[in-house]
């Protein structure tokens, strides 16, 4: 199955089972940053559209941990970048009707919360095929050491997802049944 398919045939599952309700396990989240010995706490999130798994529940107590929180910004010639942000933080809508921090703060996140369409075992993820974060997870990786990790639900793992030399592989994937390393 060519990509593009593949994408609307799980969107629309996705949309149908109301994926954005559904609750990741916080602890089972907490325990993986510990295993990684992560001590800086800097977390690049994203805010959920389009039926995608619902990361700020995840981004609120990180918050309250003392954490560091960035979300996207849609730049010019289709450049991404992370900017600070707080849940007291006023947000503006992109031209993709997506919600973005009004701060210029640039962040530079040591934990990215990845959105994703699709997944499979070897942790290879299927976006929406803008390249947004394939293209800024190779940019910021040359700077500094990344810890990539998908949200999604289980249903959205598939048995290969078609990839190409841009594509960039998660270090996890947490769904509601399982982390997946």
């Amino acid at each position: 199955m060519i990509k593009n398919k593949l994408r609307k045939k799980i969107i629309k599952i996705r949309k149908l089972k109301k994926t954005h309700n559904l609750k990741l396990d916080f602890k089972k989240f907490i325990v993986l940053l510990k295993k990684e010995k992560l001590k800086k706490k800097n977390v690049g999130g994203y805010y959920p559209v389009n039926f995608e798994i619902n990361s700020l529940q995840i981004l609120q107590e990180l918050e309250k941990k003392n954490f560091n929180i960035s979300l996207p910004v849609i730049e010019k010639n289709n450049k991404m970048n992370f900017y600070r942000w707080s849940f007291n933080d006023p947000l503006v809508v992109n031209k993709y009707g997506i919600p973005e921090p009004a701060s210029k703060k640039l962040n530079y996140p040591d934990i990215i919360l990845v959105p994703l369409v699709a997944f499979d075992r070897s942790l290879n993820r299927l976006g929406y095929g803008g390249g947004f974060y394939d293209r800024y997870l190779k940019k910021i990786s040359k700077k500094k050491k990344i810890l990539k990790i998908g949200l999604a639900s289980s249903f959205q793992m598939i048995k290969k997802v078609p990839v190409n030399v841009y594509d960039q592989k998660l270090d996890f994937v947490l769904t509601e049944k399982s982390m997946l390393k």
